[in-house]
């Protein structure tokens, strides 16, 4: 799976610390039920580990143009260096230190398509021993850097929290803490504080009106020593006061609620990110806010990028063309596959396009939410055919292609056959004309190694494209 890199590496110097876990998506189809137990049974096609807890966190800062650094607790285990491999993809420095009495806590959720079907947790907490040496190694790595995320799962790795705070304060770095615990002293002289809307009533009370909500929360940062407090509410958004007078609500960015998993740590990271650029925090809050609502159309933990985010808070920016080159349409594709979306493929010359043809797209179209066309190129054409070629250029078939509503990618192929590309795309659903016989379609054995799909649709009969540019030919020819 495509992992976007860190967008700038010359960025705010971020320090994220706390309770990583590694996040496992076992994706596969269910078509039966176990014979031993009534329960589905899941024919695994392919596995994802995707970055958890304050992990995602600095995948998401290093993703938004940060200079992520994570510190935390990992044990001796394969968990561990899945998770250093998913973080150095995005670019994110790791100081781990290793508890050999402990291991790494993991999340594996069983997925029929997009549907959760089950989660096994594997909960680990670090040894005392452990928790001190960490406390040590940040004492050493904090002053290099211009913020602190401290992201709290109460696993463990921020049992001793006040003395991180107490060092981070001596050395007038400041802090961003995301809670999980129900005792406010816990949290004094934190910088910010982020509790969601359940967290915030375990801290402080319940509350029966917004200004009730603004009250509680200015009493907080009188009594804890804070400078801002932001309370996220789901779909009644955000909210925020600061000692200097600030406050104010800011409603949910609308967008299709796909998966929330992960949306507190992406607005944790946005906020850190704007706060140590120097933005004021309402315009801070606002960032995290678009920040969070992309996260949350997608599937499972996403890491959100700087261009997500720009191209939300200014939609006029230059959207994604239709004709891609391979590697921008597997960056494409890994957003539309992570919001659930299924991802159908097709090729061919396309030359002269008919009715036949319109017809065989919407259909394949159809099979899914996004159709890939993989196009020959005007040389693999004439390879295949000789001096004959195709009778228009690929960039003229392309343009055509690509003003169809049914198509929603064009891609360009040298090679004689697309199963280099298929390979790299995986799509979930390959499709050919019905004049093929399935078991011949290029690329149906990857595809269904992975749990996909192949069909060879109806063939339309009538508008061959050979017979058309015969017809072509003979009228040139009197």
């Amino acid at each position: 799976m495509h992992k976007p890199q860190r967008a700038n590496a010359i960025g705010p110097r971020i320090l994220v610390v706390g309770d990583i876990m590694l996040d496992r998506y076992v994706i596969g189809s269910v078509s039966r039920i176990s014979p031993e137990a009534p329960v589905p049974v899941l024919a695994v096609g392919r596995d994802e580990n995707r970055p958890g807890g304050a992990a995602n966190v600095a995948a998401n800062v290093s993703a938004m143009g940060g200079d992520a650094t994570l510190l935390a607790v990992v044990g001796h285990d394969s968990a561990s260096i899945e998770l250093q491999k998913c973080l150095q993809e995005y670019g994110v420095q790791t100081r781990f230190v290793s508890d050999p009495e402990g291991g790494t806590t993991q999340k594996t959720r069983l997925m029929a398509g997009t549907q959760q079907i089950a989660r096994v947790d594997r909960d680990v907490r670090p040894t005392a021993h452990t928790q001190a040496l960490l406390l040590e190694e940040f004492k050493r790595v904090a002053p290099d850097h211009d913020l602190i995320v401290f992201s709290d799962y109460a696993k463990g790795t921020l049992d001793h929290l006040p003395e991180f705070l107490a060092a981070a304060a001596a050395l007038n770095v400041p802090t961003l803490v995301d809670p999980k615990r129900t005792d406010p002293a816990f949290y004094r002289g934190a910088t910010l504080l982020k509790p969601n809307n359940s967290e915030f009533i375990g801290l402080f009370g319940d509350y029966t009106s917004e200004e009730e909500l603004l009250e509680r929360a200015r009493h907080a940062l009188t009594e804890l020593n804070l400078r801002h407090l932001v309370v996220t509410r789901g779909a009644k958004g955000m909210v925020y006061v600061s000692t200097d007078g600030h406050q104010g609500s800011i409603p949910t960015h609308a967008r299709d609620v796909f998966d929330v998993s992960g949306a507190g740590d992406t607005v944790l990271s946005a906020l850190a990110l704007a706060l140590a650029r120097g933005t004021p925090v309402s315009e801070s809050v606002h960032i995290a806010n678009v920040a969070a609502g992309i996260a949350v159309s997608h599937s499972g933990t996403y890491v959100v990028t700087a261009d997500e985010v720009r191209d939300q808070l200014n939609p006029s920016r230059q959207r994604a063309p239709k004709l891609v080159d391979e590697d921008t349409l597997g960056k494409l594709l890994l957003t539309h596959r992570q919001r659930g979306e299924v991802i159908v493929f097709t090729n061919g010359r396309f030359d002269t396009l008919n009715p036949g043809h319109i017809r065989f797209l919407n259909e394949a179209r159809a099979q899914g939410d996004i159709l890939v066309v993989a196009l020959n190129s005007d040389a693999s054409v004439h390879e295949l055919d000789g001096s004959g070629g195709a009778g228009n250029s690929v960039a003229d078939r392309a343009e055509v292609l690509a003003g169809l509503a049914a198509v929603d990618y064009v891609v360009e192929f040298d090679a004689p056959t697309p199963l280099q590309l298929i390979e790299s795309l995986e799509p979930d659903v390959l499709v050919k004309g019905g004049d093929y016989d399935v078991n011949d379609i290029v690329g149906r054995d990857a595809v269904s190694a992975r749990g996909g799909r192949v069909a060879a649709l109806a063939f339309h009969d009538g508008y061959p494209t050979a017979r058309v540019v015969r017809k072509v030919g003979t009228v040139r020819d009197q």
